[in-house]
C-alpha cells in the first residue's frame, strides 16, 4: 500500500500526520511511505529523520497526493487538497466535516473517497480513543490561554486566576463535563482558580463531585443556571461535544451580555461549530476577537501549536487503526472494527455517518 504524508497547510498547524517510528514500522511491514518535503519539522522530525525510517521524500503537495492509497492528514484539508485526491483513495484525519463548507462533501462523494474522522471514531462503550488524547491536551491548554488574555497586556481586565491573599480567586465556568472540560477543570483548580462545571447529565456530574473530592460546584445545565452563571463568570468555557454533529448553541447571545466587561470566553466546541452563539472560527495568527464587550478565542486547532506533543499523542492514538488499514484494506477493516467503522463520513460515493447526514440534510432546509 502507497501511504502518504502530506505537509499540513492551515495556518500554525505544525502536527504532522504520522512520526518516523510510525513510518518506520510500516515500511518494515513492506508498505510504500511517501512524506511531503518539511512536513514534520513542526513537529521536530527532519525529511532525513523520515529517510532514515524508509520514507522517501516528495517535494509538492499534488504529488504527494497522486501516489497515495490512503493519506493521513491531521486538520481538515484546504480546498486545493481535495482538488488533488485521486478517486478511491482513503483519507484518515480529523476532518470536523459538520462544520465545514458542504463541497466538500460533494469532492469526497463524486471521487468515492473513504473518508474517516478520527475525531468520530467511536468505541461501543462511547470512547474516543483518539480524539481523546488530544482533547486531554486541549483541556491542558485552556488555563495558560485564560491567564494570558486575563492579562492587561492582551486586552484583558487583568487578573489572575488564582488571585492572592485577601483578593478572590477567579470564577472560572466550563460546560461540558467530558475529556476536554475535566482536563481543563484539573488545571484550573491547580491554579488556584474556583471552577463551576455544567453538563446535562446529573450522573455525570455526581461524578465530578466525586473525583474532584467536591472542590467543583457543579449544575445542571438548564437555561436559568447557565444566566445564573453567566452572570458572575470571569471565564466561560465551552467544551460540548456531539460526535459528528454540529455542537448545540448551549449559550445564547443574551447570556453572552451578562458577562462582566473583558470577561474571557474558550470555545473548544470550535471545531463542531460552536456551543456559543457569539463564536465564530480563528486562528492562531488572529485568535481573539472582542464582541458585547467579551474577549472571544475561538481557534479551530488549538493543539496545533503543540506540534510535538501533539503528534506524538495522536500517532499512538492512531497506530492500531492505521496498521490494520495497511495490513488488510480499507474494506476488511471496517468490517471487523466496529469503532473505525463509526469514523467513516464518506464510502464508495455515499455519506455513511447519520449524524452529519442529519446535520447536512438540515442546512440544506434552512
Amino acid at each position: 500500500m502507497n501511504i502518504c504524508i502530506p505537509k499540513e497547510r492551515r495556518d500554525s498547524e505544525y502536527r504532522v500526520g504520522l512520526t518516523p517510528a510510525g513510518i518506520q514500522l510500516l515500511t518494515q511491514q513492506g508498505h510504500t511511505c511517501f512524506v511531503e518535503k518539511e512536513a514534520g519539522l513542526g513537529s521536530g522530525f527532519t525529511d532525513h529523520s523520515y529517510q532514515k525510517a524508509g520514507a522517501t521524500i516528495v517535494y509538492n503537495g499534488e504529488e504527494i497526493y497522486g501516489r497515495a492509497d490512503l493519506i493521513l492528514k491531521v486538520a481538515s484539508p484546504i480546498k486545493e487538497e481535495y482538488s488533488w485526491m485521486q478517486d478511491g483513495l482513503t483519507l484518515m484525519g480529523f476532518l470536523h466535516l459538520s462544520a465545514g463548507w458542504a463541497d466538500k462533501v460533494d469532492a469526497l462523494i463524486d471521487k468515492k473517497i473513504t473518508a474517516i474522522g478520527y475525531e468520530i471514531i467511536q468505541e461501543v462503550n462511547g470512547n474516543l480513543p483518539v480524539l481523546k488524547p488530544l482533547s486531554h491536551l486541549a483541556g491542558h491548554m485552556v488555563p495558560q490561554i485564560a491567564a494570558t488574555l486575563a492579562q492587561n497586556n492582551y486586552g484583558g481586565p487583568g487578573f489572575a486566576l488564582g488571585g492572592v491573599p485577601g483578593i478572590p480567586a477567579a470564577d472560572v465556568v466550563i460546560i461540558g463535563a467530558g475529556t476536554l472540560g475535566r482536563s481543563a477543570a484539573r488545571s484550573f483548580l491547580g491554579l488556584g482558580a474556583n471552577v463551576h462545571m455544567l453538563d446535562s447529565s446529573l450522573e455525570v456530574l455526581q461524578q465530578i463531585d466525586d473525583e474532584f473530592s467536591s472542590r467543583i460546584s457543579t449544575l445542571v445545565s438548564y437555561p436559568f443556571n447557565l444566566r445564573k452563571v453567566c452572570s458572575f463568570a470571569d471565564v466561560l468555557v465551552g467544551a460540548v461535544l456531539v460526535p459528528g454533529a454540529p455542537s448545540p448553541v448551549i449559550v445564547n447571545r443574551e447570556m453572552v451580555k451578562l458577562l462582566h466587561s473583558r470577561s474571557i470566553i474558550i470555545d473548544c466546541a470550535i471545531d463542531q461549530g460552536g456551543c456559543i452563539e457569539t463564536s465564530r472560527p480563528t486562528n492562531h495568527s488572529n485568535p481573539t476577537y472582542l464582541e458585547e464587550d467579551v474577549i472571544h478565542y475561538c481557534v479551530l486547532n488549538m493543539t496545533g501549536v503543540l506540534g510535538r506533543t501533539a503528534t506524538h499523542a495522536m500517532s499512538n492514538a492512531t497506530w492500531p487503526f492505521i496498521t490494520q488499514i495497511a495490513e488488510i484494506g480499507v474494506e476488511k477493516s471496517l468490517k471487523k472494527n466496529p469503532a473505525l467503522s463509526n469514523g467513516v463520513y464518506t464510502t464508495q460515493g455515499k455519506i455513511i455517518n447519520q449524524a452529519y447526514k442529519r446535520a447536512l440534510e438540515g442546512r440544506k432546509k434552512l
